[in-house]
């Protein structure tokens, strides 16, 4: 069984918001054995979104409808499914009461355009929304169905995660999508794939490599009628790829770079400080996204200026002078500084030439030094990364992580 999801709202367009429904969407169906191959994205126009749901109807078994259900003259997506599946428009009257008990009881003004969403195609069913006013649409016609869901988040994921769910996994084909994903950090996509080569053919269970910044996941898919069988056929492909590429896999899943370095710190009753310049709190934030952080973390010091660096972290005049602030020098400096400062165990610096602007011929814009602290010693890598400011930052405090997770490691293999 196939499904496509097409999300309706020219915000999408536009770029106003993310489509995060989407993203639902596609993270439920594997577990349904429902293979799901395209998704598109329409604006609120009726030809448009009749189009798109033609062309969907034509591909796929399921189609999904994200938005468009509202009460205004913008919300297109019922008439849209009737009118792609040939089908007339019908009002449900004991809905349309509903709906005028929902705006009493709030003491809302009542327009008749809220009648609206009591209107549905003949061959649709609706789905109880307790969160909004607008129903959900199961429409079964000529062997294909359209699955019709509100676009506010809060009404649309307990309609997804309840009767969606329950509709879908009655009729799909028994079978099951067990998905492992491995993160990879310290060698770049194209190395992966070369030492996994032998693993990237098959079909079933299938590997596909995926490129984020300093990181690649190794997304490992098998399909099988029971979770059990699925999930043993992605287990020995999982200790395949972790003997191939050993320390390089660092999590799966829901695992964070921070999470995997945090746990570790935390299994050796550690603590960690960070000194940034060019990234500006960014490393300390990463940290501080992850639950209870806070007993291992202690805090950290934002040294923009020179002035900082020598009056807080007790970087030298003389580095300042003869190697300047970015520096390997200077980044050593930096790290040991804020682990005496803090009274950590491990300090992490960071300093570098974000830019747009202000880099030299011998300092390029790109140019970051990140440096790590610890009981044995201190020591300094040097990148030269590309892109926008925002890219350069993010990698930077990126391979801080990737640094102290490699530090700790050896601590680890040293004794």
């Amino acid at each position: 069984m196939t499904a496509e999801i097409v999300s309706i709202g020219t915000e999408l367009l536009l770029g106003q918001i993310a489509d995060t429904n989407a993203q639902a969407i596609g993270r439920m169906l594997p577990e349904l054995g429902i293979v799901h191959l395209r998704r598109q994205a329409v604006g609120d126009n009726l030809a448009r979104i009749v189009e798109s749901l033609n062309l969907a109807l034509s591909r796929s078994d399921v189609v999904f409808t994200i938005g468009g259900l509202g009460p205004t003259e913008d919300d297109l997506t019922r008439e849209a499914i009737a009118e792609a599946l040939g089908d007339n428009l019908l009002e449900d009257s004991k809905l349309a009461e509903k709906l005028k008990r929902i705006f009493a009881q709030r003491n809302l003004p009542w327009t008749d355009s809220q009648l609206r969403q009591a209107r549905y195609p003949a061959c649709c069913r609706t789905l109880d929304n307790p969160n909004g006013t607008a129903p959900g649409l199961i429409c079964e016609k000529d062997g294909k169905t359209v699955v019709a869901l509100p676009g506010p988040r809060t009404e649309f994921l307990p309609m997804l995660e309840g009767p969606v769910r329950e509709f879908l996994a009655r009729i799909t084909d028994g079978q099951t999508i067990a998905i492992r994903t491995l993160h990879v950090v310290g060698i770049g996509e194209a190395l992966v794939e070369e030492k996994i080569r032998e693993l990237l053919h098959g079909e079933n269970p299938t590997v596909a490599p995926y490129a984020h910044p300093g990181e690649v996941d190794l997304r490992i898919a098998a399909r099988a009628p029971t979770p059990e069988e699925a999930e043993g056929m992605v287990a020995p492909v999982e200790s395949r790829i972790r003997e191939i590429l050993g320390d390089s896999v660092y999590g799966a899943d829901d695992d964070t770079l921070e999470s995997v370095v945090l746990d570790q710190l935390r299994s050796r009753s550690e603590t960690l400080a960070v000194a940034e310049s060019c990234t500006g709190g960014g490393l300390g934030e990463r940290i501080t996204r992850v639950p209870g952080s806070s007993d291992v973390f202690l805090g950290g010091v934002i040294s923009y200026s020179n002035e900082l660096k020598e009056r807080l972290l007790g970087v030298s005049p003389v580095t300042l002078k003869e190697k300047g602030a970015v520096s390997s020098e200077c980044a050593i400096e930096m790290a040991t500084g804020v682990r005496g400062l803090v009274g950590a165990n491990w300090g992490i610096s960071i300093t570098g030439v974000a830019g747009p602007g202000g880099g030299t011929s011998s300092k390029p814009v790109g140019l970051v030094y990140v440096g790590c602290a610890g009981s044995g010693g201190a020591t300094a890598e040097e990148h030269r990364f590309r892109g926008s400011r925002e890219a350069i930052r993010l990698r930077a405090v990126q391979f801080a992580l990737v640094l102290l997770r490699s530090r700790l490691l050896n601590a680890v293999r040293d004794g």
